[in-house]
This record gives structure tokens, sequence and C-alpha cells, in this order.
């Protein structure tokens, strides 16, 4: 279950194919949980500055999380939080649509919840890797994926 916390209008179907198939590239069952919060700016950065000590907004943020619902033992892997308006100067910078953006975003967001990093070079290129053919079965091949 994708539980979505916002206040901007976006297709939720979108975000629930977009976890989907990143969930199966992965082999992570689509039973798991996760939630997904598209925010502003001033919010992201508030969290930004209080988790990460970095006093700047930031287009995405992952809180990992491994717990299981004694209810119905599905597996909850966590958050990602997306600012909304960074996505979309993001978007118009790269010159795709938004609804692509917040899909790569997604795809960055739940990989960070299953494990992967980028902060290391085999890291880097496993999860780039794996974003390129997550996007390439949604039909977006056609996003570069930004270094970062």
């Amino acid at each position: 279950m994708i539980n979505i916390e916002s206040e901007i209008d976006f297709p939720n179907e979108l975000l629930e194919r977009t976890v989907k198939a990143a969930l199966e590239n992965q082999t992570e069952s689509s039973d798991s949980e996760l939630t997904i919060v598209l925010t502003d700016d001033s919010k992201i950065q508030e969290l930004n500055r209080e988790y990460l000590g970095i006093d700047s907004p930031t287009d995405v943020l992952s809180f990992p999380a491994s717990e299981i619902d004694p209810e119905t033992d599905a597996r909850y892997i966590g958050d990602i939080i997306i600012s909304m308006p960074y996505a979309a100067r993001s978007a118009g910078k790269a010159g795709h649509p938004l609804e692509s953006e917040v899909q790569l975003l997604v795809v960055h967001g739940v990989l960070h919840l299953l494990g992967h990093d980028h902060a290391e070079a085999d890291g880097k290129a496993k999860m780039w890797k794996a974003q390129a053919e997550i996007l390439k079965s949604l039909g977006l091949g056609y996003i570069k994926i930004r270094e970062e």
C-alpha cells in the first residue's frame, strides 16, 4: 500500500504505478508499504537541515524503515519526500514534463529505501543502472539521469 500525503493535485495512480515498477525491478514484494509526501521547498529544506545538516532545499529525501505491520505482516520500507517546486524547476531545465521528473524522483527514492546508495562509485553505477531500467519500463527511457 502506498500512502500519499499531498495538498498538491497530482495523479496518485502515476505514483502508484511508478512505485510498483521500482519494487518489481528490485524483486521486492508489491505488498511492501511506503509513504510519499509531496511538499514545498521550505518543508523539504527544514527536513534536510534537521536530518542531514544541509540548510537548503533539495528535490527528494528518503527515510528508510524496516518495520512489519503486526496486523497485515506487510513490510513498511519508509518515506519519500518530494519538493514539487524543486521538481518543477528541474523538469523545466531538463525539458521534460513535471510528471516525468516526479516519476524519476519516486524511483530514486524507492531505490534508496531498498538500500541503494550513490556515495561510492560502485553503488552509484548500480543505482543509476537500476533507475535507467525502471524508467525505461515506464516509457521514460529518454530521461537523462543527472549526476549528483
